[in-house]
């Protein structure tokens, strides 16, 4: 029997990267997925990919800095799959680099509505349904810069530390409930949009500052999520779990 097999997994952010990856696997492992997205269609590329291995998934076009989406998102799941019992809110954004005196107010805003607001949105809807849906887990995706700063990302560094503290205070509501709520800090992921917009030197650079002398993998991230998902994590709630090849160890 497969880690997930009768759940229904809601995955924000889910059109692309980590949060792809994590569907896939959720799916992979008998869950059936409701993947979100700004892009219905880059969620939908996902589900087909899921469908077409055997899998069971849906796409939904989700804002997550719009809280009536995160309520619509959790009754989608409720009508298609007839509950929800697992949540990873993983989508998030960052902003161009600027000091904090020079900093967009707009630009911030923008981050701290999906990095932050989206997330407490998501937990506003889904830890209640999945209280009814008898107990599950809920992983929010934070970054190991929720733990260090990053000089020039104010917003972005800001939302991510402020993230941890609202998992921590989900987990101390609801734990007694029967929902486990967790944060991932991943380091920084070898993506295409990374590799682009970094020149060889300095890509070189990133890669030095994590132990493992690498960037991490989708792959890697999604590991341990599902981990914190499943039953095997069920004496772990509130904590932040880093997987970052070692750059947080400086």
């Amino acid at each position: 029997m497969a880690r997930f097999d009768g759940k229904t997994a809601l995955v924000t952010g889910g059109g692309s990267g980590i949060g792809a990856e994590i569907a896939r696997k959720l799916a992979a492992e008998g869950a059936s997925v409701v993947v979100t997205d700004i892009k219905l269609d880059a969620a939908e590329k996902v589900v087909t990919q899921i469908t077409d291995a055997g899998g069971t998934a849906s796409a939904f076009a989700q804002n997550t800095a719009k809280w009536q989406d995160s309520e619509t998102a959790v009754r989608y799941a409720q009508d298609t799959y007839g509950a929800l019992h697992l949540a990873v809110n993983n989508a998030g954004i960052g902003a161009a680099p600027q000091n904090i005196g020079d900093y967009d107010i707009e630009a911030w805003d923008r981050v701290r509505a999906v990095d932050l607001d989206g997330v407490f949105y998501g937990l506003r809807f889904q830890l209640p349904a999945i209280v009814a849906a008898g107990g599950g887990a809920v992983v929010n995706m934070a970054s190991v810069l929720g733990s260090v700063g990053l000089a020039q990302n104010a917003a972005y560094v800001a939302s991510k530390h402020a993230l941890v503290g609202l998992t921590k205070v989900a987990a101390l509501e609801y734990t007694a409930q029967g929902v486990r709520t967790n944060a991932v800090g991943p380091g920084f992921i070898d993506t295409p949009l990374v590799r682009a917009s970094l020149s060889g030197d300095a890509l070189s650079a990133l890669e030095k500052e994590h132990a493992a002398g690498r960037l991490g993998t989708d792959a890697e991230v999604a590991a341990l999520t599902l981990f914190l998902l499943s039953d095997e994590a069920s004496f772990i709630s509130g904590s932040y779990h880093l997987v970052d090849g070692g750059y947080s160890a400086h």
